[in-house]
């Protein structure tokens, strides 16, 4: 029997794991990618503490204290959750484990455009990470599809290997935080299209064009997709977790859920401003209520 079960390992998990871990409970978490979203991520500047660090080397750090803190990770998919008389039974596909209290932190995944060619093209010239597949466009025309600091920062990581980066924006403003859109304005690479949609990506074994809205089709060798996320909360839903209206889970200042003994922290919850920092927080957060309820005696 564990005394906190987290499922997901990313930025909110492993900080929950660690610090749930040195308060003495006996505490696992179950991941599918332990590091999580940020291994996609080039790089990461607002990490307190640190300036400047990889989006990966950020992860294995954050795996690292969570291990050498006591927590045990396992890499599997967990299909199940269930409320016991003693607590939760958690269950992959091939395991079960028991435990007190849990914590979600199931993050999101990437949401699609949902326009012709996006699934036939998908990994043939279509992608959602940029850190992941930009090296496949050394000299090749690309496109990043969003209109925040998240389309921003693909196409300032793109221009590094791509020879022009089109960042093309359905609105009439890029949201990017203001020394990103700096560098923007700085890059010769990197050119904004405003007010633009993609109606259709065409290519036969590969991205070759897209055509955008108006009718005018353009050479393109792959494109990016950044615009924005869909809270992966089905586990939670099937527990009977209050969720907003976007599918996202509900928690107070406490990191609680409706459920008593269910916690949540990260980009599944219905928190407005979401980074790895705050998500971090609100995992810490978890992890000392849990504590609470597991040990009565707790003292502070």
């Amino acid at each position: 029997m564990y005394d906190f079960i987290i499922i997901g390992g990313g930025c909110s998990g492993l900080p929950a794991a660690m610090y749930g871990s040195r308060l003495g409970m006996k505490t696992l978490v179950i991941a599918e990618l332990p590091g999580g979203l940020i291994t996609t991520t080039h790089l990461v500047e607002n990490w307190p503490g640190t300036k400047s660090i990889s989006g990966p080397d950020l992860a294995v750090s954050l795996v690292d204290h969570a291990t050498t803190s006591g927590a045990e990770i396992k890499s599997e998919r967990v299909k199940e959750i269930e409320k016991t008389d003693s607590g939760f039974k958690v269950k992959s596909a091939s395991n079960e484990y028991e435990g007190k209290t849990v914590m979600i932190s199931t993050g999101t995944i990437h949401k699609k455009l949902g326009v012709p060619g996006e699934k036939e093209l998908e990994n043939k010239g279509v992608s959602y990470c940029a850190l992941c597949d930009g090296g496949f466009f050394k000299e090749k025309i690309v496109c990043v599809v969003g209109g925040g600091d998240a389309a921003a920062k693909e196409a300032l990581f793109l221009s590094e290997h791509a020879s022009k980066v089109y960042i093309i924006v359905r609105k009439d403003i890029l949201k990017a935080e203001p020394i990103n859109a700096e560098r923007i304005k700085k890059n010769d690479k990197i050119e904004i299209l405003y007010k633009t949609e993609i109606e259709e990506i065409l290519g036969t074994e590969k991205v070759e064009k897209i055509k955008l809205k108006d009718g005018k089709e353009m050479e393109m060798n792959g494109v990016f997709m950044a615009i924005g996320h869909i809270a992966q909360t089905e586990l939670a839903k099937t527990l009977g977790v209050e969720l907003n209206e976007k599918g996202e889970i509900k928690i107070n200042r406490k990191s609680e859920t409706n459920v008593p003994g269910v916690f949540a922290a990260g980009d599944c919850c219905d928190t407005g401003f979401k980074q790895a920092i705050t998500g971090a927080a609100e995992g810490v957060t978890a992890s000392y209520y849990a504590y609470h309820l597991v040990d009565s005696s707790a003292y502070f």
